[in-house]
């Protein structure tokens, strides 16, 4: 009896023992399986935060990229405003020389106008007298300086420059050869010529026919008949050359001397 209790006991605790250790070895495996969970969470963690850093490394580098790109365009921009800013200065030194220039304007035009009047005056006086070359052409260009005078819509500016084109004209006659057509009074009967000009010392008239010439005396402020033979064919000549009907060559004409002072 003591025996078969005894067997029983033994059962009875191997199939206890039994039971533990496969609690033991199930709980084991549970505990396991968490911690290859765990693992495996952290892992997907892992890689999660990686990519969240390659992005964040990416979105680094593009901001960094603008960032340089920004500091170029700035740094162009620093360049560009200091030389408009030398560019302003310069055109505000300017725009004080305009306003002291637009304030002495009215000085200017009053002291101008009493000016191109007597320039006008001693231009036409000047041209009375002349030797009578072109005396219509001379008359109306004077004639017009003197109308400009009391315009309005005329600026000072543009009266002054009129007056020294004329001077121009007048003074580039005394430097050239002229052949021009008109009239000239012989023994009280107007006869056609045809004028040839030398300058201011000469000039000189020839009738269509070429049969009478003569020539202006500036002391006596007449006209002078010249021989027919001695300078018909010299003034012939010069009327051609003048005209550019024949080649520049030496003429012997009636020159009046210069008068010593």
């Amino acid at each position: 009896m003591n025996m078969h209790r005894l067997k029983t006991v033994l059962i009875a605790a191997a199939v206890t023992t039994g039971t533990l250790m496969g609690g033991v070895v199930t709980a084991q495996a549970d505990t396991l399986d968490a911690i290859l969970k765990v693992g495996e969470s952290k892992n997907d963690a892992a890689r999660q935060s990686q990519v969240k850093i390659d992005r964040l490394a990416d979105e680094t580098r593009d901001l960094l990229t603008d960032y340089k790109t920004v500091m170029k365009q700035i740094d162009g921009l620093k360049v560009y405003n200091t030389r408009l800013q030398k560019q302003i200065d310069n055109q505000l030194v300017r725009l004080d020389d305009i306003a002291n220039s637009i304030d002495q304007v009215q000085v200017i035009q009053r002291q101008m106008t009493p000016l191109i009047i007597r320039m006008v005056d001693g231009l036409e006086q000047f041209v009375e007298l002349d030797v009578p070359f072109h005396p219509e052409e001379r008359a109306r260009r004077i004639a017009f300086l003197r109308s400009n005078l009391d315009r309005s819509d005329v600026s000072v500016a543009e009266k002054f420059r009129q007056v020294l084109e004329a001077y121009k004209i007048e003074n580039e006659y005394g430097r050239r050869i002229d052949a021009y057509k008109g009239s000239v009074e012989i023994d009280g009967v107007e006869r056609d010529v045809n004028f040839f000009r030398v300058g201011r010392i000469a000039l000189l008239y020839q009738t269509t026919d070429t049969e009478i010439s003569g020539a202006w005396d500036q002391s006596s402020r007449s006209w002078v008949p010249l021989e027919r033979g001695e300078y018909r064919n010299a003034i012939m000549k010069g009327l051609r050359i003048a005209r550019k009907e024949a080649s520049i060559d030496l003429l012997t004409l009636p020159i009046a001397a210069p008068e010593a002072n």
